[in-house]
């Protein structure tokens, strides 16, 4: 008996995939952000350089969508996050080299966003699968108009405020999202690997 359409279908990749569609839009998603770094050193707040961000960010939806559509694996898993910090982080510590973000906020994201990486990929080494929350993809978004609302002409130019606003909003759901994190963390640890898993 055929199987629909839909979501009852099998996916098309298994876990251990490497080469998958999704996984190649994260990969372009990869090598395209430091186009868009040195376009923020080099042009600052262009209508050109918005545009490049804006497109290489929703990749970020495109290869969710695909890895829905053709089934998720642990190399997309590692790659889709990794390809989020190496934008976000990039981009910020530019915004931070033309003057327009204080170092401050950008550090304080920074560090959250290599130390929960850290932890991540220490926690899946001992086979501790800890998802992404609502809220935790909320903070991407956030992070991603920040940098967006600086590099957008008229409010670099103009109202210079809305996109520092954007970058505490981010710095909050930033900090709030990786306690959450740790704290989700550790009731995994004892529910998948037993009490034990703590020590």
């Amino acid at each position: 008996m055929a199987v629909p359409d839909g979501e009852d279908a099998p996916p098309a990749f298994g876990p251990a995939a490497l080469v998958t569609p999704a996984n190649l839009v994260t990969v372009a998603r990869i090598a395209a952000s430091p186009v868009f770094i040195v376009m923020i050193v080099s042009w600052g707040a262009r209508w050109a350089t918005f545009a490049v961000g804006f497109v290489i960010a929703m990749t970020d939806y495109l290869d969710g969508w695909l890895a829905r559509r053709h089934g998720p694996t642990r190399a997309g898993a590692f790659l889709d996050p990794l390809a989020d910090k190496v934008f976000v982080l990039g981009g910020m510590a530019a915004l931070v080299w033309n003057g327009q973000f204080h170092v401050v906020p950008v550090v304080i994201i920074a560090v959250r966003e290599l130390a929960i990486s850290a932890y991540r990929s220490r926690a899946g080494r001992r086979g501790i699968s800890i998802p992404a929350t609502k809220l935790a993809k909320w903070k991407t978004f956030t992070q991603l108009w920040a940098i967006g609302f600086a590099v957008m002409p008229p409010l670099a130019t103009n109202a210079h405020w809305v996109a520092t606003l954007t970058l505490w909003v981010a710095v909050a759901l930033t900090v709030w999202t990786g306690w959450s994190y740790l704290r989700s963390a550790r009731s995994v640890a004892a529910a998948q690997l037993g009490d034990d898993a703590d020590g």
